[in-house]
């Protein structure tokens, strides 16, 4: 379990990283509206830091660590988070910078940050069968 709460602890300070990153960036860029950076704070601590509190609470009250799946969970909803974010900065410095995309490189920027997505699905359905193993 303290594993899992230094993994919340590691998401929300690199939450608070993204969130000064991305006023900071856009302020010395001049840059003013919508960018995919404004996301990388939310995405963290929601994603990241909630999630991995209600999975240390599970693993409290239900022992989900001991569940067959819940190294596949761990590990596929991580690099689904970590994919994801990294997207959303790499398209967010484009946005702010203004560098206009090929076609080509917003296609895989956006077919990655999905994979990113369909990988956190995946952690969380290996998560609730975990949970729904541990409570039968």
């Amino acid at each position: 379990m303290k594993k899992t709460v230094n993994l919340a602890f590691f998401y929300a300070i690199m939450a608070m990283v993204g969130g000064v990153f991305y006023r900071e960036f856009t302020k010395y860029s001049g840059f003013e509206g919508r960018t995919a950076l404004g996301f990388v704070h939310t995405h963290l601590f929601m994603l990241g830091m909630l999630m991995f509190l209600a999975v240390a609470f599970a693993i409290k009250l239900f022992s989900v660590d001991k569940s067959k799946r819940y190294k596949a969970f761990m590990w596929s909803y991580n690099a689904g988070l970590v994919l994801t974010v990294i997207m959303l900065l790499v398209r967010g410095w484009f946005q702010v910078t203004q560098t206009a995309l090929t076609r080509s490189l917003n296609g895989m920027i956006s077919g990655l940050a999905g994979m990113g997505h369909i990988f956190l699905g995946i952690g969380i359905i290996l998560f609730f069968l975990a949970l729904k193993e541990r409570t039968e």
